[in-house]
């Protein structure tokens, strides 16, 4: 477990621009997966003659295998290297896409989603790690910003265009274009991506391996606290994704409206990404994460005070999470450098625990808002709050000379 990786072969690689544009789209492969058919779930039910909960586990089948997966792609990937298991994981998101494209019944759909799933983790945990491996200081910050940018405007444009293939092609037609998307990128990462040499194996089991990774990761303090600063970030996201719906109908805003208020933050964090891709150069990253935490804080507040003065409008609730949107995008990418980039031997299992983390408190919070009261944006601005004063606790605990 001592041994870090030995460099990138960089012969006939790619230019670094090349190659980011390579790695954003790889992560982002994953995310236009679980949201290019969620159009079609509206008449999945008639088409295939399922009930509504056999619809819904197509998408929970798929993020659970997402998000499980994850944690056995980053330490197996340590061990054999990143681009072989990135293949192999776009082999399987392929072949499942078309599986799903000749799928006339509800079981095999789901068994489709969930091998969607199984592939697309590789590329999620995988391309962070290799982010790690190709790129430096604030170069890498700046590339992971990108990240964060495809991250917040892919939903709604995969959202779009699946809805519209839909309605003029089929919904299978979604199925083929994730089936040509994973043998493009299949093609892409066998000339784009360098090969890193896999570490010595020695005698041990990958198990015991992996849980050696696990181990020694959680014995780094400054590990730790990184994915608590990322994971309570994402549960304040997730309960403002699950709340916000609710407390808009208690505005009087119709399912047809409510998405324009909804995007107000998920814009303003690409917003936010694109600062940090543009301030990363200054290699100032504890001061952007600081930056960050304050305007996401802000925005909660404030959010919270209009509420309290009575001003009870879609516009006084979401407006303010323009700061709060903001914030994230600069606080995330930096966070997300310092947690893979701790121990580079380890970056592999460093981004499957961040990756799992996120989603399950992510999870945790969208679940929390049944919690709180509805019927205005107090109850789910003081969750969002807790969430995030957590983080704020998180992060003043870090050691400055470890978290860059």
């Amino acid at each position: 477990m001592s041994g870090a990786p030995l460099p990138p072969s960089h012969v006939d690689a790619p230019p670094s621009r090349t190659r980011a544009a390579l790695l954003v789209a790889l992560i982002a492969y994953g995310l236009v997966t679980m949201t290019l058919c969620l159009p079609s779930m509206q008449e999945w039910g008639e088409i295939l003659d399922a009930s509504p909960g056999a619809v819904q586990l197509t998408f929970s089948a798929f993020v659970l295998a997402f998000g499980a997966l994850q944690l056995v792609y980053g330490p197996l990937s340590d061990r054999l290297g990143r681009r072989s298991l990135m293949l192999v994981g776009l082999a399987v998101a392929g072949v499942a896409s078309v599986a799903g494209a000749f799928a006339t019944g509800i079981e095999a759909l789901v068994a489709a989603r969930t091998l969607q799933g199984v592939g697309c983790a590789a590329c999620a945990v995988l391309g962070r790690a290799a982010i790690q491996d190709a790129f430096d200081g604030p170069q890498r910050t700046r590339v992971m910003a990108q990240v964060g940018m495809a991250m917040g405007l892919c939903p709604p444009l995969a959202t779009v265009i699946g809805g519209q293939l839909h309605a003029r092609v089929g919904w299978q037609a979604n199925f083929v274009l994730l089936a040509v998307l994973a043998a493009l990128l299949a093609v892409a990462t066998v000339r784009g991506l360098p090969a890193v040499a896999a570490r010595p194996r020695g005698d041990t089991h990958w198990l015991t391996e992996m849980g050696d990774a696990f181990a020694r990761l959680g014995r780094e303090r400054a590990f730790v606290l990184n994915v608590a600063v990322l994971a309570l970030s994402v549960g304040a996201f997730y309960a403002f994704l699950a709340g916000a719906p609710l407390v808009l109908k208690a505005y009087g805003v119709g399912p047809g409206e409510v998405g324009f208020y909804v995007m107000v933050a998920p814009l303003s964090y690409v917003f936010g990404n694109f600062l940090t891709s543009r301030l990363a150069r200054h290699g100032r990253d504890m001061r952007m994460r600081a930056i960050g935490q304050a305007l996401t804080l802000t925005g909660i507040v404030t959010m919270i005070g209009l509420a309290l003065l009575d001003w009870r409008s879609g516009l006084a609730f979401t407006g303010p999470l323009v700061l709060f949107g903001i914030g994230h995008g600069l606080l995330m990418p930096p966070t997300l450098v310092a947690t893979v980039g701790l121990l580079p031997a380890l970056a592999g299992a460093a981004a499957g625990i961040a990756g799992v983390s996120q989603q399950v408190v992510g999870a945790f919070g969208g679940y929390a808002v049944g919690w709180v009261p509805q019927d205005g944006p107090v109850g789910l601005g003081l969750l969002m709050a807790a969430f995030t004063l957590g983080a704020i606790a998180a992060q003043a605990m870090l050691p400055g000379d470890r978290s860059r």
